[in-house]
């Protein structure tokens, strides 16, 4: 029997010659459920974050709530680079890729007018903006710290915090609620997950529902 074992966002992760940053994101199958990658990134700096294989997550080893990677710290920086960032037109899409698909991204700067000159007309639309995106395996999607919980009816309920997996099998979401000091962490069985897309969780429970689950206070 295999063990269920917590991966939480956020917890330190370690080669086996040293730490090696902290667990950032899931990569995951959205049809089987399962998690097929971690990413991985030093400190402060998700432009060196890594896609780590689940099959190199040494799950039940290393200390209490750090993660162990069966690799060296070289090793690590040898497999692929997550963060890519592209300058794109109005209306344009990101170069679609046979093996590769677009997880997370964020817009760095939005299309803008060039100010207006002494004659009272507005500039040129500069029509650029730069996207920083992750790149995923084709036909998976990301989920991160700020990925969003929405219950079946609609509401908001909070933020992806972690799993509970069983080998790379997701048995559970943890889901974390509230703010600040009144923060909360529910456990959802995955079989209560109707759907899993990048950046995005849907439930098959109500807000009502989720909100009958057990909870306890989170401590940081």
């Amino acid at each position: 029997m295999e063990t269920e074992i917590r991966l939480e966002l956020g917890r330190p992760v370690d080669c086996s010659d040293g730490a090696a940053g902290v667990l950032e994101d899931f990569v995951v199958d959205p049809t089987t459920k399962h998690i097929t990658h971690i990413v991985v990134q030093p400190p402060h700096r998700h432009d060196e974050a890594r896609l780590v294989p689940i099959a190199l997550v040494e799950l039940g080893g290393g200390e209490e709530h750090r993660i162990a990677l069966a690799c060296t710290r070289a090793e690590l920086r040898e497999l692929a680079q997550a963060q890519r960032f592209a300058y794109l037109q109005i209306g344009d899409f990101l170069v679609e890729d046979p093996d590769w698909d677009v997880g997370v991204q964020d817009v760095l700067a939005l299309p803008y007018y060039e100010a207006a000159g002494p004659d009272g007309y507005a500039g040129v639309l500069n029509p650029e903006s730069g996207v920083i995106y992750d790149r995923i395996p084709k036909g998976e999607v990301e989920i991160r710290r700020a990925s969003a919980v929405v219950a079946a009816d609609g509401h908001d309920l909070g933020h992806v915090d972690g799993f509970l997996v069983e080998g790379d099998h997701i048995t559970h979401l943890v889901l974390e609620r509230g703010h600040l000091w009144g923060k909360r962490e529910v456990t959802i069985p995955i079989t209560s997950v109707e759907k899993v897309e990048t950046d995005l969780v849907t439930l098959t429970l109500s807000k009502d529902e989720v909100g009958e689950l057990p909870a306890h206070h989170v401590r940081r």
